[in-house]
């Protein structure tokens, strides 16, 4: 039974970590990021519910005079 030959591997593991790292490093390089980002102001804004626009009450069964 043949040896495997292991003598390439050290050479195609070394080319394929530095072919990964240029791929990164071109995509990265791509992306535009602000230089001086400054914080948003937001202000609270109030949510209207349709339980707020008119009156409601809650009647329990029991609570009913007969």
């Amino acid at each position: 039974m043949p040896q495997l030959d292991t003598s390439t591997w050290f050479m195609m593991i070394m080319s394929m970590f530095m072919t990964l790292f240029i791929i990164f490093q071109l995509k990265i390089s791509k992306h535009s990021f602000f230089f001086n980002p400054e914080p948003m102001l937001t202000g609270m804004q109030k949510q209207i519910t349709p339980w707020e626009m008119k009156w409601t009450k809650i009647y329990l069964p029991l609570s009913l005079l007969q």
